[in-house]
């Protein structure tokens, strides 16, 4: 089993964004970004690249197919923020707060999540390579048809995770807090699990495999 190599994020002193909106295909180089409300904004395209995203609000920001090289987002939140198809590589994403957010095909390399919860993720047809899950809340991810390539999960909560499809390498889920899956037990090979989740999984795994168990 292979560990994740965790990002080295290591911010230059930021300038402060001057606001005026986000535009597409913008190129924003050493900015920090805080308390920004950019709800509603179209970045489509736009690069960050030593940015710095503190408590800003994301609902419904569309940064389809965005860069973000780099960068720390702490405390950001929002409903429905569009990263479909973005490449994320030496970020660190902390404690936010997000509902319902696209990252469909998007690319995630030396990523950390730490902290925050949340819902919805959806991550179909990611790509995923090293990548670390820590101490935050998963209701609901969606893996489908993801490939995930030393991701690590550590003291973190799974509610519902959707594997279908999807191809892991080098995934450890020995850490996660609560591990529950509804989809995609069939895809686990490439996975480690500890003996109690395999235990906790033994009801859902008779299930998929057609197993009867009576007393």
């Amino acid at each position: 089993m292979k560990g994740a190599r965790r990002p080295e994020v290591r911010l230059p002193v930021p300038a402060p964004y001057g606001g005026g909106g986000l535009e597409p295909d913008g190129d924003y180089d050493g900015l920090e970004f805080r308390d920004a409300d950019l709800g509603g904004q179209d970045g489509s395209g736009a690069r960050f690249m030593d940015c710095s995203l503190v408590g800003c609000a994301l609902d419904e920001t569309r940064l389809h197919h965005a860069r973000v090289l780099d960068s720390a987002l702490t405390g950001v939140r929002g409903l429905g923020t569009d990263l479909a198809e973005a490449t994320l590589r030496d970020v660190e994403l902390t404690d936010a707060r997000l509902g319902g957010p696209q990252l469909h095909g998007a690319v995630l390399e030396r990523v950390l999540i730490r902290g925050g919860k949340i819902d919805f993720l959806n991550l179909r047809t990611a790509r995923l390579r090293d990548v670390v899950f820590e101490g935050c809340v998963l209701v609901e991810p969606d893996f489908g048809g993801a490939r995930l390539e030393r991701v690590e999960f550590v003291d973190c909560v799974l509610k519902g995770a959707d594997f279908h499809a999807a191809t892991l390498t080098d995934v450890d889920l020995r850490g996660a807090a609560s591990l529950e899956i509804s989809a995609g037990l069939d895809r686990l090979s490439g996975a480690v699990i500890s003996t109690a989740q395999l235990l906790d999984l033994a009801p859902v795994l008779a299930v998929e495999w057609g197993i009867r168990v009576e007393d």
